[in-house]
């Protein structure tokens, strides 16, 4: 996950993402930051299960119903056509168990030999983290399923002061030898799970290219690929999937139980040179212009729904995207980078909007500021070393 987050499932499994690895400084934060997640366990609180309500009842009677999913990043609540039964939300804990949970990690961390005062200046990374990307596109991330509150870097300082600790052998030695360890990491989307390049999602390894309206809010799921148009109210959107039913387009509609009305309207086509089945229908006041495209041994299904009433105006852009399926080529490829964390030194006196502009970092000099625990006018000494995102031209072999 591209997004800072950690968090705690039932059962004990714990999870640390990269985005959260890339924001780390000492390993002090990450000791602190495993500890409250051990906390959590320790103390039982329980995650809970949330059923989102969707505008969709049904959808042409596939058996997986649809899925309502709350988005930031799409800002409104859409329906989901796919293989989901229901979504998992880590519901926010209450702020008497997010103290207990930071009470019994800092605990943790203080016995095993870290500084547990770690745990507060890591909060304030986060902070400011938030504060920066607030109100822009973002998944699920760390203040998703940990509401913090201001007075919680307070309170963790606070309570650090009054613990007795000493500290143990590092596992790295040095700061220099914590930025190594995380030298080579992945910074933002995983090209290898596709990813939009200018409104076009192109995917390596599945060998495809879909292409979306510029101005569409999108994201990429690991199950789905989901857009909608900006003025959408969540009942206008276009989302990509795996069908069943093998590589024949047709089987494949059969497969999602395509109900037998449409399947007499099914119409077997080509798009750019490959297999396709398409229809368009309406049921319970919604249209559908739905199109199977099979490619690489799969079908793929490109589900576009909107009210009946605005169809009309929507029909072309559906059509049209459906068409723009097709295999990538190498101009294509040539487009799909990824940013990897390197690390690399300043130079005396530096500003971090020079250090970016002379590193060719991908984060700004605002993102970099926070990633390395700076002020936002730090200027920097002479060989002190930070982490800094550098984009590379994308190959399965550096995966």
């Amino acid at each position: 996950a591209p997004e800072p987050n950690a968090f705690a499932l039932p059962g004990g499994y714990i999870y640390v993402s990269r985005g959260l690895l890339a924001l780390v400084n000492a390993e002090d934060e990450l000791a602190g930051t495993i500890g409250h997640e051990i906390g959590h366990v320790a103390a039982r609180h329980h995650v809970q299960r949330l059923t989102i309500a969707t505008p969709f009842a049904i959808l042409l009677g596939l058996p997986a119903a649809i899925v309502g999913t709350i988005s930031k990043t799409l800002g409104d609540v859409v329906a989901i056509p796919g293989q989901l039964t229901g979504g998992l939300v880590l519901a926010g804990h209450s702020r008497n168990q997010e103290r207990e949970a930071d009470r019994i990690g800092m605990e943790l961390a203080a016995s095993a030999g870290w500084d547990p005062g770690a745990l507060s200046s890591f909060l304030y990374t986060l902070e400011r983290e938030d504060a920066l990307v607030h109100g822009e596109t973002r998944g699920t991330d760390f203040f998703a399923s940990h509401p913090a509150m201001p007075e919680r870097v307070d309170d963790t300082a606070k309570l650090a002061k009054a613990m007795e600790w000493t500290p143990s052998k590092p596992i790295a030695g040095s700061h220099k030898a914590l930025l190594d360890r995380l030298e080579g990491i992945m910074v933002g989307p995983n090209p290898a799970e596709g990813v939009f390049v200018e409104g076009v999602f192109l995917h390596p390894e599945l060998d495809f290219r879909l292409a979306f309206p510029s101005e569409w809010k999108t994201q990429n799921q690991a199950q789905f690929v989901i857009a909608i148009p900006p003025e959408s109210d969540g009942k206008t959107a276009v989302v990509l999937a795996l069908a069943e039913g093998g590589a024949d387009p047709v089987e494949a509609a059969r497969a999602d139980k395509l109900d037998e009305s449409a399947m007499k309207e099914l119409e077997r086509t080509q798009i750019n040179g490959l297999r396709a089945a398409r229809v368009v229908t309406e049921k319970g006041g919604s249209s559908f212009d739905l199109t199977w495209i099979a490619h690489g041994e799969r079908v793929y299904r490109i589900a576009s729904v909107s009210p009946a009433s605005e169809f009309s105006r929507h029909r072309n852009t559906f059509r049209d995207l459906a068409q723009s399926f097709r295999p990538l080529r190498a101009a294509d490829r040539a487009k799909i980078l990824e940013d990897r964390l390197r690390v690399r030194q300043g130079r005396k006196g530096e500003s971090l909007e020079a250090f970016v502009e002379r590193t060719g970092g991908t984060w700004s000099p605002e993102e970099t500021a926070i990633a390395n625990g700076l002020g936002d006018d730090a200027r920097l000494d002479g060989g002190q070393a930070l982490k800094v995102p550098i984009s590379q031209r994308y190959t399965p072999e550096s995966q």
